[in-house]
């Protein structure tokens, strides 16, 4: 690992500020990404500013009625939160579904959300990555192609997005308090994330300088019935294959509200909105919810190695979508 100068702003305009000044400065919260792909020499930052001890760990509902988490919130915190677990579900489970105890402890729900789309040969430096290297040519178009994207890639980059939180934000609609060099702005989370396209070396929308502050989750009745599901080659800690968050509300047997993503199958969360439109106002059945799904992966696209995610992902989100569907009936 090459040296580095390691800072810690008393202040968020403060790691804003330098930031800015340095050009080859990363920011630090839990570090459980960074700190990985430094001793790989993938990231090799000259200055690390440490923003992990700023008061930026808040959980609370808002007079909107709105969720409010701070940026610094640890990811087995926000899990095991009595409001989270009971309003939002979805997320909650995402969370545990994610690595292991140990590092939900460390985790940032900001770091979580600017973790690296990846893939093995952005993690091996031997290897040409456009993501890591622009132009260097993207090893797993023609390689090991197992675990790659199925819709929104490009010829310069198949990688997944590797987050559980981000998919199941995915369907809560945040928004996100960034504080830059030109002052705080909120960003629409359905806008944070960029397909790879010609520049795959770009994860999100976001500047290099803007810091997140917080997120706001709105309040969401149907979010109440909400559930991730999670497939994985093993059950300990692992990326997801295919993943699901969806919220649905049903009424009087006919879908009256359907959020759904997908993790695992692109470069950004997968807001599944082809088959939401397609789901309202139709009976809350299992033929209903396959075609459904089936119209949103027309748009699939396999490699030579992972075709068996577009019926893995039909199976998945169908029978996810099921369960809900019937844990209403119970309920009533």
């Amino acid at each position: 690992m090459r040296t580095f100068d390691y800072l810690a702003p008393d202040s968020v305009d403060t790691a804003v500020e330098r930031l800015g000044a340095d050009p080859d400065a990363k920011l630090l919260a839990g570090g459980t990404n960074l700190v990985d792909l430094m001793k790989l020499g993938v990231c090799s930052p000259e200055t690390l500013i440490d923003i992990g001890a700023l008061p930026l760990d808040q959980i609370e509902l808002i007079e909107s009625g709105d969720l409010e988490i701070g940026a610094n919130v640890r990811n087995s915190d926000l899990a095991a939160h009595p409001v989270v677990r009971t309003l939002y579900p979805v997320l909650s489970q995402a969370l545990l579904a994610g690595a292991s105890g140990q590092l939900r402890n460390m985790a940032t729900t900001g770091g979580n959300l600017f973790q690296r789309t990846r893939c093995p040969y952005f993690m091996d430096t031997a290897k040409a990555c456009n993501k890591r290297e622009p132009g260097s040519g993207c090893s797993a178009v023609g390689g090991v192609n197992r675990d790659m994207a199925i819709l929104g890639a490009s010829t310069q980059c198949v990688a997944t997005h590797p987050s559980d939180m981000a998919v199941a934000l995915a369907v809560l609609d945040p928004k996100l308090e960034i504080l830059g060099p030109a002052g705080r702005r909120f960003v629409p989370f359905d806008s944070l994330y960029r397909l790879p396209g010609d520049h795959p070396e770009l994860d999100t929308t976001l500047e290099r300088d803007d810091v997140v502050v917080s997120l706001a989750i709105p309040a969401l009745r149907a979010a109440r019935t909400s559930t991730y599901r999670k497939v994985r080659d093993r059950a300990s800690f692992a990326f997801a294959l295919v993943s699901v968050a969806a919220v649905l509300e049903v009424r009087d047997g006919m879908v009256s509200a359907a959020r759904i993503a997908l993790g695992g199958v692109a470069h950004k969360p997968w807001r599944a909105r082809a088959a939401e439109q397609q789901l309202i106002g139709r009976a809350a059945t299992r033929p209903e919810f396959a075609a459904a799904v089936d119209l949103e992966l027309e748009a699939a696209q396999a490699l030579s190695d992972n075709q068996f995610k577009i019926p893995l992902v039909r199976s998945l989100v169908t029978q996810t979508l099921v369960q809900l569907a019937e844990g209403q009936v119970a309920q009533r």
